[in-house]
């Protein structure tokens, strides 16, 4: 009653930062907060803008190698809207997320030159959350006790397309948030403030990165799951646009919904409710792209500089073996691991 009646009478109607007392100012702090990087609002606005094309190209390719002779937005209705997209039941669901997991374990030697020991399994999260709650990652204890888990919203399994569940999988197990936590946590030369250190745009960049690298482990065969893959990837980067039209550049609650929808082909309930999120914590958004984005960038700076000595294996894990770290950080130490590389 007090959050409906007294508090929602004292709030404004724009939740926009910039509509507050220097809230351009406080604006440009989270960003550099969560981002960990100096880039204006305006620079990442155009960054996603960039990535949203792209990434819609890549879709409109998928429509076509799927044959479907409309358009991508009726492609992505259909695919939405057929129940033989779906599960039939919770414990389905969990099988196939589990699946997916025992597909990917085998391959991971091929990417990485050391992997952690810790396990990780795959649960349905608790029956009190709801069905709206979103999926998460549990990483395992810093001594070893505890394994990883995947907290999968098994009651949802109405609302968890099979074309989308790969890159799911990727992004909260391996090679995404287990593979990143667990190696952290297992590099015993390292303080346990820095092998438990948490920076967005390193732990969400890794995952979102770790999501490209299911075409390596044998996933995303069909035009299906890869539009998946690809809906995944230009829902984080279409945050670039509207969190920042949001707080800096003048966008309203309804704007940005209209594009969150019509960007990604998702529901209009969830993209509000995203569009929400981001209102109420300014610049957090920013993090998934931006740090996925700089890994990219860094992987190509020592693919071209190593030229046949490049190893993907031991790049990435140069990139994962001083645990959690800024983006400037993480570059310095990549730029380091170059220049060894080279030396040897």
């Amino acid at each position: 009653d007090f959050v409906a009646g007294e508090y929602m009478a004292a709030a404004p109607a724009d939740g926009a930062l910039r509509r507050y007392p220097d809230g351009e100012r406080a604006y440009a702090a989270l960003v550099a907060e969560h981002t960990t990087l100096a880039l204006a609002p305006r620079q990442i606005h155009d960054i996603g803008l960039r990535e949203v094309a792209r990434l819609r190209a890549e879709m409109e390719r998928a429509r076509a190698d799927a044959k479907f002779d409309g358009s991508l937005d009726q492609w992505i209705e259909q695919l939405r809207d057929d129940p033989a997209n779906y599960h039939a039941s919770a414990d389905a669901l969990l099988a196939g997320y589990r699946d997916i997991a025992k597909r990917i374990d085998p391959e991971l030697p091929r990417l990485f030159a050391v992997l952690p020991r810790a396990p990780y399994g795959i649960r349905a999260m608790p029956a009190h959350m709801g069905a709206q709650a979103a999926d998460g990652y549990q990483g395992p204890s810093l001594d070893g006790t505890r394994a990883g888990w995947f907290d999968a919203n098994a009651l949802a399994y109405r609302t968890r397309p099979i074309w989308g569940m790969e890159t799911l999988v990727a992004h909260e197990t391996v090679p995404g948030h287990h593979l990143q936590s667990a190696r952290a946590a297992e590099l015993g030369d390292l303080p346990a403030f820095r092998r438990d250190a948490f920076f967005t745009a390193y732990v969400e960049g890794w995952a979102l990165y770790a999501e490209t690298l299911g075409f390596e482990l044998g996933l995303y065969r069909d035009p299906a799951s890869r539009f998946g893959h690809l809906q995944g990837q230009i829902w984080r980067a279409a945050r670039l646009v509207v969190d920042t039209g949001i707080h800096a550049l003048g966008w309203s609650r309804e704007q940005a919904i209209d594009y969150m929808v019509g960007t990604t082909g998702a529901e209009r309930g969830d993209m509000a409710a995203e569009v929400d999120r981001y209102t109420s914590w300014p610049g957090q958004a920013l993090a998934y792209t931006t740090g996925m984005l700089k890994i990219v960038e860094l992987r190509e700076r020592a693919r071209a500089a190593l030229g046949e000595g490049f190893d993907i294996r031991r790049f990435h894990n140069a990139v994962l073996d001083q645990g959690a770290l800024p983006l400037p950080v993480l570059e310095a130490v990549v730029d380091d691991w170059i220049a060894a590389q080279r030396a040897r």
